[in-house]
């Protein structure tokens, strides 16, 4: 039971309560979300993964070939601390979590954990490749809405009746701000000229691209809270039993429900709403795209000044957007400390929850339509 550790909470939220039972999934998807953060940042430092990344399918095979030996690698080395990390608990509440404890057992342990990440892995990729959405936010989905009868349970035996009263209004505002944001755009027009091709002449028309407000959706909100949990976790294994030892402070400072873990993980979040903006989405390669096909803005030159007034929106559009996931994400930690109300949801998990929705529920339309179904989304 992580009641009163905040940090293993989380993590605990991400595997599902898997952490918790110390089961087979206890490390969850984690490890593969971190050496997934690991290769992008490299992208932009490393010559050789940068030249990778533009190769098309066969560069992204090689780096997603990378991303599955580095999450072997950290599961096994989480694994291993998370092992001694028990056992630290063995000491301090006398319970019996892990007895007799051997080399084998360890290892045992280790390799089974570890082994149960690369089947979240696999199973992950699998879902991505032969199925609809991501395959890991779907994963993470899944493990944040194993907890949500737990969550619900707490929230009704809260003994607060004023809280029990207003938490659903506030649940329900905040679902609707996500979804709106989630789905705000801003509508480029684009006119299509006239063209020979061949003996026929093309008809010109008209149309528009979309610029979604939140063009990268909840990965930096995963990314940011990946990266977050590294520093407390570690403080967790280098042990807290001194109040003035290293690990201790460690431990208190990038607290969850602390001021300095709402300011840490809203940085990361803009930082890698940004990045993650800028690699999903390029002004010059679209702008090269909208020319080679005769296409143009009203009133913008095509080619360089076609890619500068995107970026420019786009910029526009990026800040505000990563401004509302940070807020978010901090809303639940605010609230506790204002109103010392124990909240059984995270900002970060709901905004997963509510993104992964969002996202699925297109890609479903998307494939009925394909087969010539009716649609479910107006």
């Amino acid at each position: 039971h992580f009641g009163g550790n905040s940090i293993l909470g989380l993590l605990n939220l991400f595997s599902g309560g898997g952490l918790g039972r110390i089961a087979l999934f206890a490390l969850g998807i984690m490890p593969y979300i971190t050496a997934s953060i690991i290769l992008q940042l490299l992208t932009v430092v490393v010559p050789s993964l940068e030249k990778l990344q533009k190769e098309g399918e066969v560069g992204q095979a090689r780096i997603t070939q990378y991303t599955r030996y580095l999450t072997v690698g950290l599961a096994f080395a989480q694994s291993i601390g998370y092992v001694f990390l028990f056992r630290s608990f063995q000491k301090q509440a006398g319970a019996t979590l892990i007895s007799n404890f051997t080399l084998a057992k360890v290892f045992l342990i280790v390799i089974s954990l570890t082994a149960g990440t690369v089947l979240l892995m696999w199973m992950g990729e699998l879902i991505t490749q032969r199925g609809i959405g991501n395959g890991i936010s779907l994963l993470i989905f899944a493990s944040i809405v194993a907890r949500i009868p737990h969550g619900v349970q707490s929230w009704w035996n809260n003994p607060d009746q004023v809280f029990r009263v207003v938490m659903p209004f506030i649940a329900i505002g905040v679902v609707a701000a996500i979804v709106f944001v989630q789905e705000g755009q801003r509508r480029i027009p684009i006119q299509y000229a006239k063209r020979v091709i061949g003996r026929r002449m093309t008809q010109g028309g008209q149309t528009y691209l979309p610029l979604r407000v939140n063009m990268a959706g909840v990965i930096p909100v995963i990314f940011a809270a990946s990266i977050m949990a590294i520093p407390p976790t570690i403080g967790q294994l280098i042990g807290k039993t001194n109040v003035h030892s290293f690990g201790y402070q460690v431990s208190s400072f990038f607290n969850p429900q602390g001021w300095h873990y709402v300011l840490g993980e809203s940085l990361f979040i803009i930082l890698f709403t940004y990045f993650y903006t800028a690699v999903t989405f390029n002004p010059v390669d679209q702008a090269d795209n909208l020319k080679k096909y005769g296409g143009f803005i009203p009133g913008v030159r095509p080619g360089r000044p076609t890619a500068e007034f995107l970026d420019r929106i786009l910029a526009r559009l990026t800040f505000p957007g990563a401004l509302f996931l940070a807020a978010i994400a901090a809303l639940p930690t605010v609230l506790i400390n204002q109103t010392n109300a124990n909240f059984f949801f995270g900002g970060t998990s709901i905004l997963i929850v509510i993104g992964v929705a969002l996202d699925t529920m297109k890609q479903l339309e998307a494939q009925l339509m394909m087969r010539n179904y009716e649609g479910f989304l107006k």
